[in-house]
């Protein structure tokens, strides 16, 4: 099975082509493609974020050594979320017309042109290019992956969104530990080219081929139950023939995916709105901790809660994503009222508070994709993962309009 790299994606990027031979019945994978591929979505997970949160934090050190004023500060958040948002709005319509190494392809070399583009900076507008780079690159990299998992056993969700949260703690730590280590941050920001490289040999060389195999093993009697949910169609059908579907089709399955979009949005909407809005303004003065380092240590508790919830599939499922939402919200709201009331007597509260408030929106986000791939049928798979990309960028740009303005505004306050 790992040896057909090259029937693999002959087949991938010409999916839309039917096949003469007849149904095959499922078959159990290999053990040792079943961890190539475990270890081929972790990396592709680790590498799809890591370029982005290692470029974001080199891009505010130049806007930093540029003497960067606000509104330029905001124009970084702005290219850093407007092209993954574009990019995922569009990835229903119009993006499997692109097959998917080519995309794989742009993804690759966007994400190192953002590295090459910010150690090589020497102003602000060619800082916020590498911004878009990595944006780019990260949104059609998400985008691609999910949608690739339809084609593999439903394990491979968990292996993903397990890289994508180590991805924020090692690609923060990497690029903070080089820079203290002594290396500039365009020395540090160049050693990082092979993290591109990596994304790209793990996509051609270590996945297997897609042929058939069971696709979830344990959860083959949970997913007989709640298919049906989103998606009743009951003819037999091959991945990659989602595309294939009509409007209506689409539209159908859409509005079945609601109930896990809409909490999702939630979920990070308020994630955000307190990471954007309210983690500066979280200061304890009875600690030996500076300002700066309490914001890092937010920073960093945040991302260990992320990692940890979205490994954590394997362990334990959650089907009712609203009850995430919810208690996000409660943080939201709690954590608000604190920089209005200030009435939390220890720092080590909100340490703790912020490590839950990183494990809900992680679980939110693996168990969003692990429930869809459950719910879904196999006509419908491919283009419900990529439809359900949207909700955490979204949820993000909702709390960036709101956050920002709430933060100055409670800056002014006495």
């Amino acid at each position: 099975m790992g040896g057909c790299e090259g029937s693999r994606w002959r087949l991938l990027d010409s999916e839309r082509e039917e096949t003469t031979s007849e149904p095959q019945a499922p078959l159990l994978e290999p053990q040792s493609a079943h961890w190539k591929n475990a270890v081929g979505f972790w990396l592709l997970g680790l590498c799809n974020n890591f370029s982005y949160v290692v470029m974001l934090s080199a891009a505010h050190d130049i806007l930093r050594h540029e003497r960067a004023s606000g509104n330029q500060s905001h124009a970084v958040l702005l290219a850093d979320i407007l092209p993954t948002l574009i990019i995922k709005l569009l990835a229903p319509l119009g993006l499997h017309l692109l097959p998917y190494s080519p995309r794989v392809l742009v993804s690759g070399v966007c994400s190192a042109g953002s590295f090459i583009l910010v150690a090589f900076s020497h102003s602000v507008a060619i800082s916020l290019c590498g911004v878009v780079l990595a944006s780019i690159s990260s949104g059609l990299g998400e985008v691609t992956f999910l949608s690739l998992t339809a084609f593999y056993p439903r394990a491979v969700i968990s292996w993903w969104s397990s890289g994508t949260g180590g991805a924020g703690l090692l690609g923060a730590l990497s690029y903070l530990g080089l820079t203290q280590a002594g290396l500039s941050p365009q020395h540090t920001l160049l050693s990082m080219l092979g993290i591109p490289a990596l994304l790209l040999a793990s996509y051609f060389l270590l996945l297997t081929s897609p042929e058939p195999q069971d696709p979830g093993g344990e959860d083959e009697a949970e997913t007989a139950a709640r298919q049906p949910l989103i998606g009743s169609e009951t003819s037999e059908s091959k991945p990659g023939s989602s595309w294939n579907l009509s409007l209506k089709e689409r539209w159908m399955v859409f509005k079945g995916l609601l109930c896990y979009i809409v909490p999702l949005v939630l979920v990070y909407f308020a994630e955000y709105f307190i990471n954007q809005g309210l983690f500066e303004l979280l200061f304890f003065r009875n600690t030996s901790l500076s300002h700066a380092q309490q914001y890092r240590w937010y920073q960093m508790l945040y991302q260990a809660g992320v990692f940890a919830s979205r490994s954590s599939l394997r362990c334990f499922h959650i089907r009712f994503i609203w009850v995430l939402a919810l208690l996000q919200c409660l943080n939201l709201a709690f954590l608000l009222a604190d920089v209005l009331l200030t009435f939390l007597p220890s720092i080590y509260i909100v340490f703790l508070i912020i490590l839950y408030e990183g494990l809900l929106g992680g679980a939110a986000y693996v168990n969003t994709f692990h429930n869809i791939a459950l719910e879904t049928s196999d006509q419908h798979r491919e283009f419900a993962m990529a439809a359900a990309c949207i909700s955490d960028t979204l949820g993000i740009s909702l709390s960036g309009v709101l956050a920002l303005p709430l933060h100055d505004f409670l800056c002014q306050l006495p």
